[in-house]
C-alpha cells in the first residue's frame, strides 16, 4: 500500500471500521441488481424488475437522510441496529413474495420497506472526518480510500449477486446481500471508540442540512448521475442476455467499477491545488461525455472497454463531492449531508433503472443506452448552472458557531 494510504491507517481502529464498512456496503451494489436479476429470472419482465429496483432506491432516498439525521443526534449504534432489523425484515418479505409468485403489489410494499437500510458509506466517512478533521491532506486520502472500497464493492458485488441468482437460485443474490448488511452493521456498531460523538438537538441549526445552497446543487446533480448508474446496470444485463451471455453482465459491470477503482487509487496519491468546485465540474462533464461511446456498442468486449474508460471519471468526482459536502454543511449535520448525496444518487438510480427497463422492453437493449446519455447531459447542465454556488464563499448559518466551538474545545484540550 502506498505511504499516504498507510499513514491514514496509523490511527487506532481505522482498519476495523473500514473493513466493517466494506461488508456493510456490499448490499449497495448487490441488492438492486440482484432484484433485477431475480425478477427477470422468475417472470421475464424487465419493466417490473426495473420498477422494483427503482422503488427500493427511492425508498432508501426518502428514509436514508432521516436515519442519518437521527445518527447525528443520537449516535450510530442506537440508530443503525434497529433500522437494519427493519430493512432485513422487509427484504425477507420481498424474497418470499417473489418466490411464491404473489401479487405484484406485495413486492412493491416490501421493496419500499427495505428502504430503511442505512447509508453505511456515510457512517464510515463521518468516522474519518472525526479523526482527521484538522488534516485536509489525510482526509482527502481517506475519502479516496473509501471511494476505492466503494468501487471494489461494485466490482465484486454484481458478479456475486448475478452469478448466484443465475447459477444457484433466483433469490440467492439479494439473500446474500442481506447477510452482508447484518454482519457489517453489527461489526461497525460494536466499535464504540471511533464512533463520532453525537450532537444533541441544541447544537443543530434547525431544519435539514439540505438548506445549504451548495448541497442542493450536489444533490440535484447526483440525481442525474445516479440515473446514469441505474440505467447502465439494467441495460447491460439486458444487452448481455440478448447476446446469450446474461451472466457476463456481472463481468462487464465489474470492469466499469474497476476503471473507477484505479482512478480513485491514483487520485488519493495526488496533492491537488485547483479548487474542489472546479475539479468537480470537470469530473461531472467527463462522466457525461463518457456515455456517448455506449451508443456504438455492438459486442460485449467493446462495451466492457467503453465502460472501463467511463469509470475513470467516477471515483475522483465522488471524492471531490465529499470534500465539498464538508465545506458546505455544518459539522453537527455532516452525516446527514453526506447521506443527501447518496439520496440524490438513489433517486437517480430509481429513475434511471425504471426508464431503462421500459425502453428495453419497448425497443431493445441497444436503444436503452440512450437513457444514460440523456442523464449525463442533464448532470452536466445542472453542474454548470450551479457551479457559482459551489465556488463562491460558504454562507452557512451555524458554521461560524460550529467552528468557534471547535476552537474553544481545542484550547481546553
Amino acid at each position: 500500500m502506498p505511504s499516504p494510504y498507510r499513514a491514514i491507517f496509523a490511527a487506532p481502529g481505522t482498519k476495523e471500521f473500514s473493513a466493517a464498512g466494506f461488508l456493510g456496503r456490499m448490499p449497495l451494489s448487490m441488492m438492486g441488481i440482484g432484484v433485477v436479476t431475480m425478477i427477470s429470472q422468475l417472470t421475464g419482465r424487465y419493466g417490473l424488475a426495473g420498477a422494483l429496483s427503482a422503488t427500493l432506491a427511492m425508498s432508501a432516498a426518502v428514509i436514508g437522510p432521516l436515519i442519518s439525521r437521527l445518527v447525528d443526534r443520537h449516535g450510530q449504534r442506537r440508530v443503525l441496529r434497529p433500522a437494519t432489523l427493519v430493512a432485513l425484515a422487509a427484504v425477507a418479505g420481498l424474497l418470499f413474495c417473489a418466490q411464491q409468485r404473489l401479487a405484484d403489489w406485495t413486492l412493491f410494499v416490501f421493496a419500499a420497506g427495505a428502504g430503511c437500510v442505512p447509508s453505511v458509506g456515510s457512517m464510515i466517512r463521518a468516522r474519518w472526518a472525526e479523526i482527521y478533521r484538522g488534516s485536509p491532506r489525510q482526509l482527502h486520502t481517506a475519502y479516496s480510500w473509501e471511494s476505492i472500497v466503494d468501487e471494489v464493492c461494485f466490482i465484486f458485488g454484481p458478479i456475486i449477486s448475478i452469478g448466484l441468482s443465475t447459477a444457484w437460485f433466483p433469490e440467492a443474490g439479494p439473500l446474500l446481500a442481506a447477510g452482508f448488511l447484518l454482519v457489517g452493521v453489527l461489526w461497525l456498531t460494536a466499535q464504540r471508540a471511533t464512533e463520532p460523538v453525537p450532537h444533541p438537538l441544541r447544537e443543530h441549526t434547525g431544519g435539514s442540512a439540505l438548506r445549504s445552497r451548495g448541497l442542493q446543487v450536489l444533490v440535484v446533480t447526483f440525481v442525474a448521475t445516479g440515473a446514469i448508474f441505474g440505467s447502465v446496470d439494467v441495460v447491460t444485463v439486458a444487452f448481455a442476455e440478448e447476446r446469450g451471455h446474461k451472466a457476463a453482465a456481472s463481468l462487464v459491470l465489474a470492469v466499469y467499477a474497476l476503471g473507477s477503482c484505479l482512478a480513485g487509487a491514483v487520485f488519493g496519491l495526488l496533492h491537488l491545488k485547483r479548487k474542489a468546485s472546479t475539479r468537480w465540474l470537470v469530473g461531472v462533464c467527463a462522466m457525461a461525455v463518457s456515455m456517448i461511446p455506449l451508443q456504438l456498442a455492438g459486442s460485449l468486449p467493446f462495451l466492457a472497454v467503453a465502460l472501463f474508460v467511463a469509470g475513470l471519471a467516477i471515483a475522483p468526482t465522488m471524492v471531490t463531492t465529499m470534500a465539498l459536502v464538508e465545506q458546505h454543511v455544518p459539522r453537527a449535520e455532516l452525516t446527514e449531508g453526506m447521506t443527501w448525496t447518496s439520496t440524490g444518487l438513489a433517486v437517480g438510480v430509481a429513475l434511471g433503472s425504471s426508464a431503462a427497463g421500459w425502453v428495453v422492453d419497448a425497443s431493445g437493449a441497444e436503444a436503452g443506452y440512450a437513457v444514460p446519455v440523456a442523464a449525463g447531459t442533464l448532470a452536466a447542465a445542472v453542474a454548470f448552472l450551479g457551479y457559482r454556488r459551489l465556488s463562491g464563499p460558504v454562507l452557512m448559518e451555524g458554521r461560524a458557531e460550529d467552528d468557534r466551538r471547535t476552537d474553544d474545545d481545542e484550547r481546553v484540550a
